[in-house]
C-alpha cells in the first residue's frame, strides 16, 4: 500500500487520542516513536514529551521535514490531516500556510493549497 496518513504526535510517541490514535489503530503508527515514518504513517510532533504545545517554530521545522521526506518519495501518497488544529489548538489559518508548498503527492485538507 502507498498511502501514508499524516498526522499530529507528540515526541513521546504516546498516540492515545486524535489523529494519532487513528494513525496508531488503523495505519501502524508504533507507540513510542513520536517522528516520521512508522508503518503506512508518518508522524509530525505538535507537542512535547510531557504533552505540552510546542512552539510553532519548532512544528515549522519537523513540517519542513516531512515536507523533505515527501517529496523523497514520489511512489508514495501522503494523506495529511489538519495538523496542529486539534489537541495543540493552533488555527487553520496559522497552520496551513505552512504546507502551501507542500509536493503534489500530498493530499492536503480542503482549502490548505489555496
Amino acid at each position: 500500500m502507498n498511502k501514508i496518513f499524516v498526522f499530529g504526535s507528540n515526541l513521546a510517541g504516546r498516540h492515545g487520542a486524535g489523529s494519532a490514535l487513528e494513525a496508531k489503530n488503523n495505519w501502524g503508527a508504533e507507540y513510542g516513536v513520536g517522528i516520521g515514518r512508522t508503518g503506512n504513517s508518518y508522524a509530525i510532533p505538535t507537542k512535547d514529551e510531557k504533552l505540552n504545545v510546542l512552539p510553532i517554530i519548532e512544528i515549522v521545522d519537523y513540517i519542513e521535514g516531512f515536507k523533505h521526506y515527501a517529496r523523497l518519495h514520489p511512489e508514495l501518497e501522503f494523506s495529511v490531516v489538519k495538523i496542529g488544529c486539534g489537541l495543540a489548538g493552533y488555527s487553520e489559518d496559522v497552520m496551513k500556510q505552512f504546507f502551501r508548498d507542500a509536493p503534489e503527492n500530498c493530499t492536503l485538507p480542503e482549502g490548505w493549497r489555496e
